[in-house]
């Protein structure tokens, strides 16, 4: 899938790319790259992103890596450990796959920001449905 498809598949994920502002920037097979700029609705009360505005980025990630028109994959199980507070303006996230089965497929995806800070990392059991 070329990085438009992938846009054009993901667009309504309404969540992820309109309240979230969360974009694709590559694809490829079993990786993908997405950015999230931080707003003020990404941040708690004391001013710091929310774990779950990371938690978004990260499984979007996993989704744009792992689904296309033929293949689906859902999340069946993932921990994310938060690592780093977010010292930047905008999150970017990896994915890729460490392993693939017949049933299920793992992911790793990893979060830095715009200064290089590793925020966060996420690991990933999908499940193909």
């Amino acid at each position: 899938m070329t990085l438009q498809e992938a846009r054009e598949f993901f667009a309504n994920d309404k969540y992820a790319t309109e309240a979230s502002g969360i974009t694709i920037e590559e694809v490829g097979e079993n990786h993908s790259v997405c950015r999230m700029p931080i707003t003020a609705i990404h941040k708690n009360a004391v001013g710091g992103v929310m774990g779950g505005a990371v938690y978004t980025l990260c499984d979007f990630a996993f989704a744009v890596a792992t689904n296309s028109p033929e293949h689906h994959a859902v999340t069946a199980v993932s921990q994310i450990s938060y690592l780093s507070l977010v010292k930047g303006t905008v999150l970017t996230a990896t994915a890729d796959m460490i392993k693939d089965g017949r049933r299920t497929c793992f992911f790793q995806v990893t979060v830095t920001d715009d200064l290089g800070t590793l925020v966060a990392i996420a690991n990933t059991t999908g499940m193909h449905v």
